[in-house]
């Protein structure tokens, strides 16, 4: 298996992302910034994991969204 160092996301899950942007924003800042069902209407970790894995769009947001969030809060 190659490595990827490059690539910021190798080895972070999709759970874990959208964990951590859920907890970090809210539901309420996540469906303003990516207006999807799964984030405004009754949302949840395994509705919005559903969606995204099928969602090639959706989740490539999520994944900027969270590369913003990591570059804007490194403890570094």
């Amino acid at each position: 298996m190659k490595t990827q160092p490059n690539n910021p996301l190798h080895g972070i899950k999709l759970e874990q992302i959208v964990t951590e942007l859920q907890a970090h924003y809210g539901w309420e800042y996540l469906g303003y910034q990516i207006n999807i069902r799964c984030f405004t209407h009754d949302p949840s970790i395994k509705s919005s994991l559903k969606f995204l894995r099928r969602t090639p769009w959706a989740r490539t947001k999520v994944e900027d969204l969270y590369l913003n969030y990591l570059k804007n809060n490194t403890d570094l």
